[in-house]
C-alpha cells in the first residue's frame, strides 16, 4: 500500500487556474451565507449555557487535530508522509456548513449547530494555520528522525493565515454586518445561497475527479480506506466525548456531526495556493485526500443523519442549548 501512495505524490492534478478561482470564489460565498445566519441571541445562549459549546470547540480545534496526529503515527508504515500531512490538513481546517443542515435533519441540536459554525469560522482564521503548522511540524519530526524525507515539507504559517482571512475572514466580517444592518435582505438571501454555494462547490469537486478520472481508478480504493478510517474515527470522537461529558441526545448527535464534517473546501484552497504549496511540491497525495473528504463526509454525513432522523429521541425537547446535566 505504501509503495502503491508513493505513486500519488508526483502526480499532478488537472484543474486550472480558473478552476482554483473559482474555488475561492464559491468558498467566500459558502462562509458569507453561513455568517448571514449568525444572530446576536445565539451568543447570549453561549453564555447562559456554555458546556455544550466549549465542548464542540475543543473537539473541533484540539482533539481532532490531536487524535489524527496519533493515527497518522499508528499508519507511518502505511501511509506515504503526503497523505498523512493531508490528513492532518483536513482536521485542521473548521466544521463545513452543511453540518447544520444535516445536524436538523437529524434532530438534533440545530442551536448548537449554528453557533459552533460561526464559533469555528472566527477561530479558524487563527487555529486553521496555527494546527496545521503545530501538527505537521511534529510529524514532520518524527518521520525524519525515521526515515528521510522524499522531498520537503515546509508549512508557511503567515502566508496560510493571509489567504484563511481573505477567504473566510472578510467574508464572514460582512454577513455579520449585513445580518445586523440589513436583516431583510439577509433572511431572504441565507438558505438560498447556502445551498446554491453548496452545490457549485460539490459540482466543482465532481468536476475535478471527472476531469481526473483515470488518476482516480487507480489510487481511490487506497485514499477511501484512508477516508473512511479518518472520517468513522472523527465521527465516533464526537459521540464518544459528547457521551462522556453527559450531554443530551441531541447534542450528541450535533456535536457528532461537527466533528465528523470538516470544510475541506478550504483545504483545497489552501492547497491550490502556490505561495503556500508551490507548483513543484509533490503533494499529489494531499490532494488526494483533501479532495475525497469533500465528498465523502456528504455520504456519511447524509448516511448517519437519515438513521437519526428515522430514530425517534428518548428524551424531550431541550431549550436550545441547554443539556442534561
Amino acid at each position: 500500500m505504501y509503495e502503491s501512495l508513493l505513486g500519488l505524490d508526483p502526480v499532478k492534478i488537472n484543474f486550472s487556474n480558473a478552476g482554483s478561482f473559482l474555488l475561492n470564489i464559491i468558498l467566500a460565498f459558502i462562509m458569507f451565507g453561513v455568517a448571514l445566519g449568525i444572530r446576536p441571541a445565539q451568543f447570549k445562549q453561549l453564555a447562559l449555557s456554555p458546556r455544550p459549546v466549549v465542548l464542540g470547540v475543543v473537539l473541533q480545534f484540539v482533539l481532532l487535530p490531536l487524535i489524527t496526529f496519533l493515527l497518522v503515527l499508528l499508519f507511518s508504515r502505511f501511509i506515504t508522509p503526503t497523505v498523512a500531512m493531508g490528513m492532518i490538513l483536513v482536521a485542521a481546517c473548521p466544521g463545513g456548513n452543511v453540518s447544520n443542515f444535516m445536524s436538523s435533519f437529524s434532530r438534533g441540536n440545530t442551536e448548537l449547530s449554528v453557533t459552533l459554525t460561526a464559533i469555528t469560522t472566527g477561530l479558524a482564521v487563527f487555529m486553521t494555520p496555527f494546527n496545521f503548522s503545530f501538527w505537521g511540524g511534529m510529524y514532520v519530526r518524527f518521520i525524519s528522525k525515521r526515515t528521510e524525507l522524499l522531498q520537503p515539507l515546509e508549512i508557511e504559517y503567515m502566508q496560510m493565515f493571509e489567504t484563511i482571512f481573505i477567504i473566510m475572514g472578510i467574508p464572514v466580517i460582512l454577513g455579520v454586518l449585513c445580518s445586523r444592518y440589513l436583516p431583510g435582505i439577509a433572511n431572504k438571501l441565507t438558505k438560498p445561497l447556502q445551498y446554491l454555494s453548496l452545490i457549485f462547490f460539490v459540482a466543482l469537486v465532481a468536476v475535478m475527479f471527472i476531469n481526473n478520472w483515470q488518476l482516480f481508478v487507480q489510487y481511490i480504493h487506497y485514499i477511501l480506506i484512508i477516508v473512511f478510517i479518518h472520517n468513522l474515527v472523527a465521527l465516533s470522537t464526537g459521540y464518544g466525548v459528547a457521551t462522556l461529558f453527559k450531554q443530551s441526545e441531541r447534542n450528541r448527535r450535533t456535536l457528532t456531526i461537527e466533528t465528523g464534517i470538516q470544510n475541506s473546501g478550504l483545504g483545497l484552497v489552501l492547497l491550490f495556493n502556490p505561495k503556500i504549496f508551490p507548483p513543484d511540491l509533490a503533494i499529489g497525495g494531499m490532494l488526494f485526500v483533501t479532495a475525497w473528504w469533500g465528498i465523502w463526509h456528504i455520504i456519511s454525513g447524509l448516511t448517519i443523519s437519515s438513521y437519526w432522523h428515522r430514530k425517534e429521541l428518548k428524551e424531550p425537547t431541550l431549550s436550545p442549548l441547554k443539556s442534561k446535566r
